[in-house]
């Protein structure tokens, strides 16, 4: 499930580069014990600073540059020390170090010391050291990294974090000397400040340059303070939590160095905070005291939600009678995720913003749970751009999810929740990805029924959308749909738990988020108006626009379509201007592929739907987010709807090339295939499944499942699909039904059964392309009533010339009226406005031919 990639070992990327250069070290296999190498800690711009032993007695400092894959010598100490802290500056002409002194006098002994002292070497070129503490308390350092670059840097920021319970920063001004040289200005007076004190657990941020400490008096505040480039700070964040009244045995320091970490009890808290500038998201995650170790117990705390959930899971004895090792469990960040890991027990996938539904994350145990670099015993934490740290190893990865893992929960037999969290994670974390997308298109069009807790189909189509439009913009989050499973009237049982976890939400306390003008600029910014919009989301009824809501508008609508009302007309001009600029968007993505003929007539129905969901979503956008402007959310919506019916013509265009079909499926005369059939059940279900979720098709979707299915279904079968409202019969597809078969009885008695069902309007205009005596006669008297009407004021002025006539006398019903059309066509100024191409010489041909075909005097 959880893919880690190596990207640094310090067997391979350190240790071979300390064996080149150690000359009095023969042999690699002694290495390992002489070398001695420590990862002390990994800076803000990826470098990996580190010590080792050398085989001379000494202790020697480096820094391992990623991007170079080189190594640089930056301190020497000319005796064994233990470094239990270490920190360089962005220059890299600072040294900041903290040594932990034996008081058994033997070298070897790397238990806690009573004495620390704490050094700021200079090292460019090495020329001062100066000792800041030296206490008898664990100390930790930390130089600040400014965002902004510059070439010459005139003071260096440094963190000190004591045991004690208190962080000061100092300020260190520096100068430059002979050109190369650079050195502490006044090293004597350096300039500090109080930034933090009285807390019991402190964790340094270095991304952002935050520091978040938990204060322990009566009640637990966590407060955050930033630090800006110009080397000031404030503390900007405060939220009260509840936790137990003593969480910690000591003072607990999180990403202050990696030297010498020992591992937290099972009876202390463990607490980190995960922030996110991308996602905006702050999430705090804390596992509980195990005592009994039957259950595992957890705290998400969703600040950007105003609640938290604790879940608690049931550990198998067998698992922890077999296994001695540490039951915290690992949080990792993965921005729009947060992994839960115990090694051998489970793996928990929790979705940061989606938290509506358990089945929105994703919960696996046993050898689905298993991370192959992870083992029960590993140390590991959490360092800068979201890769873990394997102390032990000495290795770091970079942490993803695994897209074969994900698909093979998808085409196994898995429970529902899990196919269900699987799928939105591949379509929204993980994507946009062409070939994953394509594999999940594989895999409905395998599946393409419908499960019983949700629709596949329904869901592939909301979790794009939703992809799309939140990457656009992050305010959209809580107004857009990602999921149908809301739309149910009750919510299957399946995904409502998890077996074995227990979950119990509960509301945050208020957070309180300080300072004014450029400190609250960025991130929190953003977190502030997302958390004042929470209050606003929470009182609001159904601020998540549901598609089904437009439901009662679309009956309404089509129920105007036969309206002579100015006011009916005028809203569907509306709503086909919006149309318009939707399809203008459509036409011009992938114009010359297009594979699927979609695109290519007018689908009023369809037209209609899309202008209408344009309307409804426009003006939801406009109530809930006003702070993003008409013109914004005008782009917004129309690239939602467009890009709607483009994932619609993707879906069919994959499957279609998939099945390796032609322009012969347009062809009538042609009994399906099973390629066809299999097109069909495809394009059907996608029908249901929008039909389901009123959203619009593209134009010509269902003219192209009509001609499917009057190739793959049986006539009768076909003419149901067609009573039910499943198959439309659009003018398209009757025109080409008429031109394209020929008159045996099988497609006569087809034809008619079709223009029966049609609307007056429809078959007057379709029965002119038949060929066939009783379309002809169908035209005939609808030509002759239309000319009567028009003039019948201008009856009495018809006069017959009967010497002019060249019928035969024995039809003299037939001849005057003959003769009466072909005077009101003379007269006519546009003898075929309403009937093109009939005219009285057609009429009476007609009459003739239905004559002896009554009389048996000719076959048809």
């Amino acid at each position: 499930m959880l893919k880690l990639t190596q990207t640094f070992d310090v067997q391979t990327d350190i240790i071979s580069s300390i064996i080149a250069k150690e000359e009095t070290v023969r042999r690699s296999k002694d290495c390992a014990g002489v070398a001695d190498t420590r990862i002390l800690n990994v800076e803000k711009d990826g470098g990996i600073v580190y010590s080792w032993r050398g085989a001379s007695g000494t202790t020697r400092v480096g820094k391992y540059d990623p991007h170079t894959k080189q190594n640089k010598l930056l301190y020497t100490f000319d005796k064994q020390v233990s470094i239990s802290s270490c920190s360089l500056n962005k220059e890299e002409t600072l040294l900041a170090v903290s040594l932990t002194q034996s008081t058994q006098g033997r070298e070897e002994s790397y238990k806690p010391a009573s004495k620390c002292l704490t050094l700021l070497i200079e090292i460019h070129p090495i020329n001062n050291t100066k000792v800041l503490k030296a206490v008898d308390c664990r100390v930790k350092v930390q130089f600040l990294y400014p965002d902004f670059l510059r070439n010459t840097a005139l003071e260096s920021h440094l963190l000190l974090a004591a045991e004690d319970g208190y962080v000061d920063q100092y300020h260190i001004p520096l100068v430059k000397q002979e050109g190369y040289r650079v050195v502490m200005q006044n090293s004597e007076r350096l300039v500090r400040d109080r930034v933090a004190e009285e807390f019991c657990w402190a964790q340094w941020d270095s991304g952002p340059q935050r520091l978040f400490y938990l204060t322990c008096r009566k009640k637990h505040t966590l407060k955050c303070v930033q630090f800006f480039p110009d080397r000031n700070f404030e503390t900007l964040f405060e939220l009260p939590l509840e936790l137990p009244s003593n969480p910690f045995t000591s003072v607990r320091f999180v990403n202050f160095g990696h030297d010498h970490y020992q591992e937290q009890p099972n009876e202390e808290l463990k607490l980190v905070v995960f922030t996110d500038r991308t996602e905006r998201t702050m999430c705090v995650c804390y596992s509980h005291p195990l005592y009994r170790h039957k259950d595992s117990t957890y705290t998400i705390a969703f600040v950007h939600k105003g609640f938290s959930k604790t879940y608690t899971v049931a550990l198998e004895q067998t698992a922890i009678s077999a296994s001695t090792a540490n039951l915290r469990p690992l949080f990792i960040h993965l921005g729009y995720y947060i992994v839960v890991y115990l090694a051998g027990h489970f793996l928990h996938l929790i979705n940061c913003r989606q938290q509506d539904l358990l089945c929105h994350s994703l919960f696996l145990s046993g050898t689905d749970a298993c991370v192959d670099a992870l083992g029960a015993d590993s140390v590991v934490v959490n360092v800068p751009s979201r890769r873990l740290l394997d102390i032990q190893n000495g290795r770091i990865y970079t942490t993803d999810l695994s897209h074969d893992f994900l698909l093979q929960l998808l085409s196994s037999s898995r429970p529902e929740a899990q196919r269900l969290a699987a799928l939105h994670c591949m379509l929204v974390h993980l994507g946009p990805d062409q070939d994953l997308e394509q594999k999940i298109i594989n895999w409905i069009s395998e599946n393409v029924m419908s499960f019983n807790a949700f629709d596949q189909i329904q869901e592939f189509i909301l979790a794009s959308l939703y992809r799309i439009c939140y990457q656009q913009s992050l305010s959209l989050d809580k107004v857009m749909p990602y999921s149908s499973v809301f739309e149910k009237k009750e919510l299957p049982v399946a995904l409502t738990a998890i077996p074995g976890v227990k979950c119990t939400p509960e509301l945050l306390a208020q957070p309180v988020i300080k300072g004014k003008g450029r400190s609250l600029q960025g991130y929190w910014e953003e977190l502030q108006w997302i958390i004042e919009r929470m209050k606003y989301f929470e009182a609001v009824p159904n601020p998540r626009y549901r598609t089904t809501q437009i439901k009662s508008d679309w009956t309404k609508l089509q129920a105007a379509l036969n309206s002579e009302k100015k006011k009916s007309f005028n809203h569907l001009r509306y709503l086909e201007e919006n149309t318009k600029k939707v399809l203008s968007m459509v036409d011009t993505w992938r114009l010359d592929k297009r594979v699927v003929p979609l695109f290519q007539e007018e689908d009023q129905q369809q037209r209609l739907l899309v202008g209408l969901m344009v309307d409804k979503l426009r003006e939801h956008l406009n109530r809930h987010l006003p702070r993003l402007g008409k013109k914004k959310i005008d782009m917004l919506v129309l690239n939602y709807v467009a890009k709607l019916l483009e994932l619609v013509r993707h879906m069919l265009e994959s499957v279609w090339l998939k099945l390796k079909l032609g322009p012969t499926v347009l062809c009538l005369k042609q009994q399906g295939s099973s390629e066809d059939w299999a097109m069909f059940h495809v394009m059907c279900r996608i029908l249901e499944a929008t039909e389901g979720l009123c959203l619009p098709l593209p134009p010509g979707y269902s003219t192209l499942l009509t001609v499917l299915g009057v190739r793959c279904l049986p006539r009768h079968t076909f003419l149901q699909y067609v009573d039910h409202g499943f198959l439309k019969l659009t003018e398209p597809f009757v025109s080409r039904l008429m031109t394209d078969l020929d008159n045996s009885d099988g497609n006569e008695e087809l034809k008619f059964s079709v223009l029966k069902r049609l609307p007056e309007c429809m078959e007057q205009r379709v029965c002119q392309l038949w060929d066939h005596p009783i379309s002809s006669a169908c035209i005939s008297r609808e030509y002759v009533r239309t000319r009567l009407e028009k003039y019948t004021k201008t009856r009495g002025s018809v006069q017959l010339d009967r010497d002019k006539t060249c019928f035969r006398p024995e039809f003299l019903p037939l001849t005057y009226l003959a003769s009466m059309l072909s005077d009101m066509e003379m007269q006519a100024a546009n003898p075929f406005e309403e009937q093109e191409n009939v005219d009285a010489r057609f009429v009476e041909e007609t009459a003739l031919k239905q004559t002896m075909i009554k009389l048996g005097l000719e076959h048809k």
